[in-house]
């Protein structure tokens, strides 16, 4: 396999346009922080710092997990149990990653860097969950909480005003998308021992969790627009945000599960640019 070719694998492996889901917020985080378009070099190197993050988490998830891969019906095609990617291969990806997230830490602020291993060590931390508690979808939401507050901390290097009611609402989004796409194994989690919460209180369970989840994760991005003092746009992307969300609910359904890709990947990834626009336009408006 040529060089280009097994970068092209390495990517799909990881689902790397699926970046789009966090970095969105830590735009948003950006921009609130800024009152507006923060410096050019500050937002390359946000980007930077997203796309190093979720490409060496992601990586590292593949690489502990190829062994269940390898054994459920769903994954079994993934790169490395198909054997298209070596272990070593995925290694090498994660720690380049990984030294590209710390350098643009350390090109944007002191507290960016002091709060990288953290929010890095997260990412890792959740790939290893499932293995001992069925909070794994919460666990994920709080890695994936880091984003605004990571896009806020480059551009103020300082937490004094950040709008935690952003990633307590990332937070919940996250656990609630989260739970339903856990329902896609949940057989196969119960007959390997691993823990999720469609496994533990079964699917029509996990859906009502995963619609609080949901309303809660909306309540409080409402909380943040009243908080920041956001104007009309914003609010009319929350309300695009909340037809997505129902849209997400009733096209999935723990019979009818034929449909979750479009729940999870298409609605997510509209819902987190919804919101940066909208937090963009309202800021730019005011």
């Amino acid at each position: 396999m040529s060089f280009f070719a097994k970068c092209s694998t390495l990517l799909e492996m990881i689902k790397f346009k699926l970046t789009i889901f966090a970095m969105p917020f830590a735009f948003t985080g950006a921009f609130l922080a800024a009152d507006g378009v923060p410096q050019l070099k500050v937002f390359i190197w946000i980007v930077l710092a997203m796309v190093g993050s979720r490409t060496s988490a992601m990586g590292f998830n593949r690489i502990v997990d190829w062994k269940f891969d390898a054994a459920n019906p769903r994954t079994e095609k993934r790169a490395i149990p198909a054997g298209e990617v070596r272990l070593f291969e995925a290694w090498a990806m994660v720690i380049v990653a990984a030294l590209i997230f710390f350098f643009s830490c350390y090109q944007l602020n002191r507290l960016t860097l002091l709060l990288a291993p953290l929010a890095l060590g997260l990412t890792y931390f959740y790939s290893l969950t499932k293995r001992f508690t069925s909070f794994c979808h919460l666990v994920l939401g709080v890695a994936l909480a880091f984003a605004p507050l990571g896009g806020w901390v480059a551009v103020r290097g300082s937490l004094i005003e950040y709008p935690w009611g952003l990633s307590l609402g990332v937070l919940f989004w996250v656990a609630g998308f989260d739970t339903i796409y856990g329902c896609l194994d949940v057989d196969y989690d119960r007959k390997a021992g691993l823990y999720s919460l469609p496994s533990r209180l079964g699917r029509k369970n996990a859906f009502r969790l995963a619609v609080f989840f949901h309303l809660l994760a909306f309540v409080l991005f409402t909380v943040v627009g009243f908080q920041m003092q956001l104007n009309y746009f914003y609010f009319i992307g929350l309300a695009v945000t909340a037809a997505a969300l129902f849209y997400q609910h009733l096209i999935v359904s723990p019979k009818d599960l034929s449909r979750i890709h479009a729940s999870f990947f298409s609605m997510n990834g509209l819902i987190s640019i919804t919101i940066f626009c909208a937090t963009w336009l309202s800021l730019a408006t005011s």
